[in-house]
């Protein structure tokens, strides 16, 4: 075994004369001495470097796009950016879906029993004082501003004085109330009776989220004001506005009519609704 290792260093070892001649005259240009070793050694030191600058350059330059599997940053940041998007889309498309449910809730009166009298006592204080704490109350800038319109006869302003309640809203139209909320009934709001093409005004500011016809119900208007407050107006011949506007208090929005399968004469059929709970619209404005 010693004598194989002997042998093996003696040839590793062994030096070699490389020359390089003139091919003409032979005369040398250069020569230098190696040897198996000094091949293996160098050829090794000369792989890793290779190794070494090949992955730098594809670390750190361009051509690693070129690289297949490898997304450019260019790639990563649009899909980065996409990935945000679509959550943010996923945020809002749950968002529109609790409240298409609850526009469907209010179209349909689906409201239960059970629950609904149990938070009766409550939705009746809300009336006094949840409300007021979500700034439905007018404030004073706001109450001057209103009486100076009502002066002027522009619009048709709540003149009702309730010294429990001093929640200002507008009246959608003014007429004779000829069925009263009857929230144990099922009847979630009030209809007014009105000529065909009467002007049907916004209660408050607020974004239309609803504005299509019912078979039942005619042309159908709902206008979320904020604060979990809903205004609902069924019934209507026409409307005048679409789902995104914005509209202002005392705004037309649609006109009256006598639309739908549920109804027998032109009137109003006018729903509040507070977070997702029917109120008595009267203990707000004043309809006739």
């Amino acid at each position: 075994m010693g004598k194989y290792f002997d042998k093996l260093k003696e040839r590793l070892t062994f030096k070699y004369r490389l020359v390089i001649l003139d091919e003409e005259t032979y005369e040398e240009q250069f020569s230098f001495k190696l040897s198996q070793m000094n091949v293996y050694v160098f050829g090794g030191i000369a792989i890793i470097l290779l190794i070494l600058v090949t992955s730098l350059v594809i670390a750190y330059t361009p051509l690693r796009e070129y690289v297949p599997g490898y997304a450019s940053t260019e790639v990563k940041e649009k899909a980065e950016v996409l990935i945000d998007s679509l959550e943010d889309l996923q945020l809002r498309n749950h968002q529109n879906e609790v409240k298409m449910q609850a526009v469907m809730d209010v179209l349909t009166g689906k409201v239960k029993t059970k629950e609904y009298l149990a938070n009766l006592d409550s939705l009746l204080k809300a009336n006094k004082d949840s409300i007021s704490k979500h700034s439905i109350y007018a404030s004073k800038d706001d109450s001057l501003y209103r009486q100076s319109i009502e002066n002027q006869d522009r619009y048709n302003v709540s003149a009702k004085s309730n010294s429990k309640q001093r929640l200002v809203l507008f009246a959608p139209v003014t007429g004779t109330v000829t069925n009263k909320y009857k929230g144990k009934d099922q009847h979630y709001g009030i209809d007014i009776a009105v000529k065909s093409g009467t002007p049907i005004k916004s209660v408050e500011d607020g974004t239309v989220i609803f504005a299509e016809w019912s078979v039942d119900t005619g042309y159908v208007i709902i206008i979320d004001h904020g604060n979990n407050l809903i205004s609902v107006y069924k019934h209507n011949s026409s409307l005048l506005k679409r789902e995104g506007d914005l509209v202002k208090s005392g705004e037309v929005v649609a006109t009256a009519g006598s639309e739908g399968k549920l109804s027998t004469a032109p009137h109003l059929h006018f729903e509040l609704w507070y977070n997702g709970y029917p109120m008595d619209p009267t203990q707000f404005i004043a309809f006739e």
